[in-house]
């Protein structure tokens, strides 16, 4: 049982944060999230407004400059979640065929594979390899959990580590010799990219709720970037999010390669039961 909340959690902690809501249906995600304290908020003081179309232009292109263009990734990584009450991390493989399908295993301390997932454009299959069942949702289930549109591509963006949640609503911008601060307001959220000036790899993004009764706050921090075939990749995530709640997560890739040939094999057993 505890697997199979580790393997829910891994999906659906990886879209929840957005919503910053507390979901019913994911115990272990109600003992995780702690009272919100703080996420910090940043405030460009001195940000000027975007006024030139040319201007916003440019601003936009470095942001989208930076995104990792790929056919095939595969990695593996360390899921930390931290709470109050709750600190539990698992390993887990991940392989992804570009818009097409996302496939997920998460390993138990003796290397036994204890659940799998298929994420594809329009469902999620999950197999519980300990107590034998299989779970099918629709992709709309992730809609459903987070009340904002969440679908295959944003999960894709942020498991490689691309920007989400991007709108062509740039209204202000700071540049200093480091970094570049984007600010951009989209129909849910407010988005605060931080970018480095070098090279337009995003360093942090701060998204707040545009509605201010709800007032969801994310924060997402990349961090150890490591070049592999001219592609830069952020090796370490902090995720951290509240509304009334806080939840933390940390995603530590041990390993990652893009653009190798991947077999994307998932088989259900006829024997398991539909839970």
């Amino acid at each position: 049982m505890q697997r199979n909340r580790v393997i829910v959690f891994f999906l659906v902690s990886l879209v929840v944060f957005f919503s910053c809501r507390p979901f019913r249906k994911v115990h272990v995600i109600k003992q995780a999230i702690n009272k919100k304290d703080t996420v910090q908020v940043v405030i460009i003081n001195e940000a000027p407004r975007v006024d030139s179309i040319q201007l916003k232009t440019d601003l936009l292109n470095k942001v989208n400059k930076r995104k990792i263009d790929f056919n095939t990734f595969s990695a593996k990584v360390k899921v930390q979640y931290v709470g109050q009450e709750t600190n539990q991390s698992a390993v887990a493989y991940i392989k992804i065929k570009k818009d097409s399908i996302i496939l997920i295993s998460v390993v138990g301390p003796l290397g036994i594979v204890g659940l799998q997932a298929q994420v594809t454009l329009d469902s999620i299959i999950v197999i519980n390899k300990i107590d034998r069942y299989v779970q099918r949702r629709s992709i709309s289930y992730l809609n459903d959990v987070t009340e904002i549109p969440f679908d295959f591509f944003t999960l894709q963006d942020l498991v490689v580590g691309n920007p989400i949640f991007l709108s062509n609503n740039l209204v202000s911008y700071k540049n200093d010799q480091d970094h570049l601060l984007v600010l951009m307001v989209g129909k849910l959220f407010k988005n605060l990219i931080t970018l480095d000036t070098s090279d337009c790899k995003p360093l942090h993004i701060k998204l707040d709720d545009v509605d201010l009764q709800r007032n969801r706050t994310c924060d997402i921090t990349y961090s150890d970037y490591q070049e592999r075939d001219s592609i830069q990749f952020s090796n370490y995530r902090s995720i951290s999010v509240a509304e009334k709640y806080r939840l933390d997560v940390y995603l530590d890739f041990k390993q990652h390669s893009f653009n190798e040939p991947l077999a994307f094999i998932f088989n259900i057993p006829k024997n398991y039961k539909l839970k």
